[in-house]
């Protein structure tokens, strides 16, 4: 039961962590915060913006991967104490 619910937080957190690189590195990118050398120097320590939009992409689709997989062990640990009763 832990490690379900283990993964499922985890992949919230994950999830959080990629939006949270992806609306950095766009906002970066479109001098929302400031001038892009300057704001991507203080927010980062990639060479470009899109370095972080690329690591958000990958985090978002590492969290979906892991949320289903989290969602699968628990309707399976549901399923095996319906049979079982």
């Amino acid at each position: 039961m832990s490690f379900s619910n283990l993964a499922r937080i985890c992949a919230v957190l994950v999830l959080l962590d990629g939006i949270a690189h992806v609306l950095m590195g766009l906002s970066i990118a479109n001098e929302l915060l400031g001038p892009y050398q300057e704001m991507l120097a203080r927010y980062t320590t990639y060479p470009s913006s899109g370095n972080p939009v690329d690591r958000g992409i990958y985090g978002i689709l590492v969290a979906v991967a892991l949320g289903a997989l989290a969602e699968i062990g628990i309707a399976v640990r549901k399923m095996s104490r319906q049979l079982s009763n």
